[in-house]
């Protein structure tokens, strides 16, 4: 296969939108589908919500791929969750204020060589993760991985390195019914109807884990087959409940692995039968919150070193780990919108739950919204946020903890005394809904200022679309309240 092939004025290499290390990339990905037969190639970006959408090209149309990226409609980057277009799209600038959205106009995926894998639940199918770019090669501005990238440069020119580890909970649940009746294929359409693996409660016993195997080893052997660092699989507390941790891994790897981990997770549990979901909060009978817990520290360009170890007896956290903890609690509440992007994800924060409810941190404090782990002089020295939902997109979770952290570095913000009784703490609380989140992210200055306008006013305006279809649906709440007594 030709990469090069009528690449001499296309538009990665008119506008550089490859590093020299991509362009070597790309040669051995062509080599690769040649060598493996590969049928299909999957290019995908993660929207607004940190889902996957993207096309399949035949092995044929890669080399024009490497050359001019992939057209895709900009009307994808305006849909709420219920996948509708927010913004009208018919007027002049889209409604956004911009010509490239006029008239639901072409954006182009551009892959990212280095994330080629074969998805061994599809044979003969590749995958790549791709970028987002106008014509002219400007970045878009609502690309969240460039929001995570743009962050990470910005630390790096400080001396530093972001390490994440991710553990993730969710769900799988027997598919009963997948509801297609056309009747019940609405916006959104009707959820499934699902029975449990298994009951809940036992927290990581064995028998349990042995009864939840079969369906571990499927997603066990995905998973490692994607070359993902995979690290742990656990039975949770709740029925048919699972975690999945991996390993801490350096700038923007994690956030990719999230989103390509929640997309392999539901896919195959689908082949199989099963319904996986990275909701919260599922509305069934005994189900449990599931959430998302974002281990981090910072790591020194220079030295390699662990920069959240303290040399310090007295203190678990380096005084740089304090600031940067100080300014991730400065800015909790803005933040939300970010680790929690759904209506349901509130309802996990309950006292004496393993949940957050308030702005605070703690040693070794699982009641913490941010829990210290280490001890003085440990070089795995690092902190968890414990706020985040699983549906969370993960490049704007962790931008907004590095932008917040840094903003800590900066002013020297001082997290105060680490709480032992987070429930009961004198402390800020975490926004009781979306609602009250979107209202802190609204008048965020700091985000304003360190992402931009454009995208916080982009962002607000999408989930109060979410928040108003949810406003004015009438719930089964609603229904025994008031059906009957008026």
């Amino acid at each position: 296969m030709n990469v090069g092939k009528g690449s001499v004025s296309g538009l990665i290499e008119r506008h550089g939108l490859w590093t020299e290390d991509q362009s070597r990339a790309a040669q051995d990905v062509a080599a690769r589908i040649d060598a493996d037969g590969i049928e299909a190639v999957r290019l995908s970006f993660a929207d607004q919500h940190g889902l996957l959408r993207g096309k399949t090209v035949m092995p044929g149309e890669v080399p024009s791929v490497f050359a001019n990226g992939c057209s895709m409609t900009t009307t994808l980057l305006l849909k709420d969750t219920s996948h509708r277009t927010v913004y009208p799209v018919w007027q002049t600038g889209g409604g956004i204020g911009m010509d490239e959205f006029t008239g639901a106009g072409d954006f182009f995926m551009v892959p990212d060589p280095a994330t080629y894998r074969e998805l061994p639940w599809v044979p003969g199918t590749a995958w790549m993760l791709c970028d987002i770019y106008f014509a002219d090669g400007t970045p878009v501005p609502f690309s969240t991985r460039r929001i995570l990238q743009d962050s990470l440069a910005t630390l790096e020119t400080e001396g530093y390195h972001f390490r994440a580890g991710v553990e993730l909970e969710f769900h799988v649940f027997d598919l009963v019914d997948p509801k297609l009746a056309p009747a019940q294929a609405g916006q959104p359409g009707d959820p499934p109807d699902v029975s449990l693996l298994a009951h809940g409660f036992q927290y990581l016993t064995e028998q349990r884990m042995d009864e939840l195997e079969p369906v571990m080893e499927i997603l066990r052997s995905n998973l490692t087959a994607l070359g993902l660092p995979l690290r742990s699989m656990e039975v949770e507390f709740g029925p048919s409940q699972f975690e999945i941790t991996f390993d801490a891994e350096t700038g923007a790897a994690s956030a990719d692995t999230v989103v390509l981990v929640r997309s392999a997770v539901k896919q195959v549990c689908r082949r199989n039968g099963l319904h996986a979901t990275f909701m919260c909060r599922p509305g069934l009978d005994n189900i449990f919150s599931s959430g998302w817990h974002l281990h981090q520290s910072l790591v020194d360009r220079q030295t390699g070193a662990n920069a959240f170890v303290s040399d310090d007896p007295q203190h678990l956290l380096s005084p740089l780990a304090r600031h940067y903890v100080g300014g991730i609690l400065n800015h909790a509440r803005a933040s939300s919108v970010f680790t929690t992007p759904t209506i349901n994800g509130y309802k996990r924060y309950q006292p004496h739950t393993l949940a957050p409810d308030r702005v605070v941190w703690g040693r070794d404090n699982r009641g913490a919204m941010i829990r210290a782990v280490g001890t003085p002089g440990d070089p795995a020295t690092r902190v968890e946020n414990r706020a985040g939902e699983p549906a969370a997109n993960p490049y704007l979770y962790m931008a907004s903890q590095i932008l917040s952290g840094l903003d800590g570095l900066h002013s020297r913000a001082d997290p105060g005394a680490a709480s032992d009784e987070p429930y009961s703490a004198d402390a800020e609380r975490l926004p009781a809904s979306l609602m009250e989140a979107v209202g802190h992210l609204r008048q965020s200055d700091f985000y304003r200022s360190q992402i931009s306008d454009l995208f916080v006013d982009y962002l607000v305006t999408i989930k109060e679309a979410e928040i108003a279809r949810f406003l004015s649906s009438v719930t089964d709440w609603e229904h025994r309240e008031y059906f009957e007594m008026f």
